[in-house]
């Protein structure tokens, strides 16, 4: 039985990753960026696993002290890094994300 959210961790990439993993990130960051901008937002129901392949680099820590395995743990993108990694992210030609319409209504 799993004892609560897993915990964020910095995984390393390497330069050999697959594409598919790389398209993932970028995917991800994409969301990350289109929904909460330069804006700390709470870690939530988001992936630990994915969050952790950009934690410390892209996305950081936005509280001190940070509990990696919290739903409530915030977070924030780290613009100058997302920007250096994963400059396609935010090119002027970049694609838009599409977002669900039924989100915007979870509150209801």
């Amino acid at each position: 039985m799993k004892d609560g959210p897993t915990k964020i961790v910095r995984r390393e990439r390497f330069k050999d990753r697959k594409m598919l993993d790389r398209q993932a990130d970028i995917g991800f960051l994409a969301a990350l960026w289109a929904h909460f901008g330069e804006e700390p937002f709470e870690r939530g129901n988001l992936d630990a696993g994915r969050l952790s392949w950009l934690f410390g680099r892209e996305v950081v820590a936005a509280e001190d002290p940070f509990d990696p395995a919290s739903y409530e743990a915030l977070l924030k993108i780290d613009l100058r890094r997302a920007q250096a990694a994963f400059p396609e992210v935010f090119a002027e030609d970049a694609p838009e994300v599409i977002q669900d319409e039924e989100d915007e209504d979870w509150d209801d």
